[in-house]
């Protein structure tokens, strides 16, 4: 028998180094790994050779989140899309995850990678999914395009789902800000079915406010932006803060402290995920991008962590 090495589930590894830091983005999904600064490791990614636990670091797209039954209706038409969270018979997370993402291009400080993601039942429009990554003075910086390529209108949403830590700091003792004035009411199978305001109740989080014991699995819209149109959420021990923003083409934020993971990773980081429309939104419409056969969307994020004092 032939002895032979099996590539990691996780595909080709990308690594990129610039200005103190380290990234790993993998070909299988083409999310992160993997965010180093300083030596410390604030992504609680995983191994090569694991798959990534709670769509961790996973692009999420044509749509974010949960679709209910997997049924919606565009243009008239209507859609069935596989069942791929069972246990709540919802379709998540969208269609990229698990494909193969090409290397397009690639510096020390930077790698640009490409998805072309097919037509499909359930989803019968070709999208081709670009996604840069890059590391600068200033963090971390992702930039998404997507691009129709084929001859219909096609509806689409983005997501990405990073878990971040501050090693050494337990998930009750960091301090959140999430620059929301509502969130999204769910129901057993966290679907939406309302929303409210935050203001004075206990996920109200527009002022640093400690997590302290809260479960939260909550999306937060009504988002309150910066002077230059982005919006952030922070993650501070008092030593440290750890700033997630996101360009105004993320509408939404997601925040879940990993509560529902297996073993030692339950509630050990925070999912800070920026997303473009709600959960559900391919039924309610609700901020979903539609893509002109030949139109290309553009948006961005990134992670930047800073010591306070």
């Amino acid at each position: 028998m032939t002895n032979r090495t099996a590539p990691p589930l996780s595909g080709t590894q990308w690594t990129i180094a610039a200005d103190g830091q380290e990234a790993v983005v993998v070909e299988v999904g083409g999310g992160l790994r993997a965010y180093r600064a300083g030596g410390v490791d604030y992504l609680d990614g995983y191994a090569e050779d694991e798959l990534p636990p709670g769509s961790s670091g996973h692009v999420l797209a044509p749509w974010p989140s949960r679709i209910r039954d997997g049924r919606y209706t565009f243009g008239g038409e209507s859609y069935q899309l596989p069942i791929t969270e069972p246990a709540k018979h919802n379709a998540i997370h969208g269609l990229v995850a698990w494909q193969r993402w090409r290397l397009v291009e690639r510096t020390d400080a930077s790698v640009l990678i490409e998805c072309a993601l097919p037509a499909q039942v359930g989803y019968p429009w070709q999208v081709t999914l670009r996604t840069r990554y890059t590391l600068g003075p200033d963090g971390l910086r992702v930039d998404h395009e997507a691009t129709n390529v084929g001859v219909g209108a096609a509806p689409f949403g983005l997501a990405t789902h990073p878990y971040f830590r501050l090693p050494g700091t337990p998930v009750d003792d960091l301090t959140l800000t999430v620059p929301a004035r509502s969130r999204v009411l769910f129901d057993n199978r966290l679907l939406p079915i309302g929303a409210a305001k935050v203001t004075g109740g206990d996920l109200d989080f527009t002022a640093p406010k400690r997590i302290g014991a809260q479960v939260l699995d909550n999306a937060f819209g009504e988002i309150e932006r910066d002077p230059d149109g982005t919006s952030s959420v922070r993650l501070s021990d008092g030593a440290r803060t750890l700033r997630v923003w996101a360009g105004e083409a993320f509408k939404w934020w997601v925040v879940f402290t990993s509560d529902t993971l297996h073993g030692d990773r339950q509630r050990r980081a925070v999912a800070v995920e920026p997303q473009t429309c709600p959960p559900d939104a391919f039924r309610s419409g609700h901020d979903v991008i539609v893509l002109e056969p030949g139109d290309t969307w553009s948006a961005s994020w990134g992670v930047t962590v800073s010591l306070d004092g």
